[in-house]
């Protein structure tokens, strides 16, 4: 057995309609139980969010994916804290009653949570986020000024002192649109990640802070047919309360190894497991790991809308069916033991011949 706390990674890529992290924290049933089977857990805020609920996961780390993509290829380390204090950033397109709904949030986290929140921002113009779908049906969108963005978010680093972003961005109100009743229902993609995703990582890649997005958006109509796995988005008004919570211990961002305080701060050489929906193997950060000593377990059933099995890009995967499963193999792993030895079959060794 190790000394070294064994980290498992846990990736389920943003707005590519996975069946299992696709919907309203529909993967933190799948985070706790892997968190129970690892020292550590290293997981993006889509996993996480669940819009008004949370679950406090102590051994969980939570971290935007433009940084979990350079964690990934040894660029930056993590360094774990007990608090940030998270500013927040408010889109000067959001109407006052929203606004209101959404300060009151926050004030509800500090005195509810005990959570260290800076004054807010509102940006100098309105963002302007727009909405697009791929042709794979992934979603994904634009900003129309994002350097009203990151100046909001300088003014939080530079004037509030705040160590980590909230960023509330009007989001487009499309009530009657095909993809918003597919999601509710339980049958399509979050048509709002992969603008999500754009927000934070301008601000992570500009500043090298822990960022995470809500979007503010009118109430929808009470609708009985919801899907459970949609129904966290339902309970109010504001997917906020999740991100406050996940950002208040989000690690901070080293950028430098050599400074780095070896007896706490996470790199991506001390990774032991990679768990990834098994057709959805193409992201920046799986292809990185692939290339380390991290045990890649692919999960067949989780798909998505993606189509990029561990074979198409020469990944070594460990192939299962489930995260129950993955967890399965995770344990095997952690206690030193291979995973055939758990089969009922297990081939003879075989063998070699010496080349001459």
């Amino acid at each position: 057995m190790s000394d070294r706390p064994y980290t498992t990674v846990l990736i389920i890529p943003t707005g590519v309609g996975a069946e299992i992290g696709g919907y309203a924290g529909d993967a933190l049933p799948v985070a706790r139980a892997i968190a129970q089977a690892s020292d550590r857990l290293i997981t993006h805020p889509n996993v996480l969010n669940g819009a008004n609920l949370y679950w406090n996961l102590p051994n969980a780390l939570y971290v935007e994916g433009y940084a979990l993509d350079k964690f990934a290829a040894g660029d930056w380390g993590l360094a774990p804290v007990r608090q940030n204090r998270v500013g927040i950033v408010f889109d000067s397109a959001i109407e006052p009653e929203i606004k209101l709904r959404h300060l009151q949030v926050a004030d509800a986290a500090r005195a509810t949570l005990g959570l260290h929140l800076s004054d807010y921002v509102v940006t100098d113009a309105p963002l302007q986020v727009e909405l697009r779908t791929a042709a794979s049906g992934a979603s994904w969108g634009t900003i129309g000024n994002p350097g009203s963005l990151l100046r909001a978010a300088e003014t939080l680093i530079t004037q509030a002192q705040a160590t980590a972003i909230a960023v509330v961005a009007r989001f487009p109100d499309d009530f009657e649109s095909e993809a918003l009743q597919l999601y509710r229902h339980g049958r399509g993609v979050d048509p709002l990640a992969g603008a999500e995703a754009v927000i934070s990582h301008l601000v992570v890649r500009q500043f090298q802070v822990p960022c995470a997005h809500a979007p503010a958006l009118l109430p929808l109509a009470i609708d009985p047919d919801l899907s459970p796995r949609s129904a966290a988005e339902e309970l109010g008004f504001t997917f906020l309360p999740c991100v406050l919570v996940g950002l208040s211990r989000a690690p901070q961002i080293v950028i430098n190894q050599s400074q780095s305080n070896n007896l706490t701060d996470i790199w991506a050489s001390q990774i032991d497991a990679v768990v990834i929906p098994a057709n959805a193997c193409g992201g920046s950060a799986i292809l990185s790991f692939s290339q380390s000593n991290a045990k890649i377990i692919a999960v067949g059933d989780n798909r998505t809308r993606m189509q990029v099995s561990p074979e198409a890009v020469g990944i070594k995967a460990i192939a299962v069916n489930s995260y129950l499963e993955a967890i399965g193999v995770i344990v095997a792993d952690r206690a030193g033991l291979h995973p055939a030895a758990l089969s009922s079959s297990i081939s003879s060794l075989r063998q070699l011949s010496i080349n001459h």
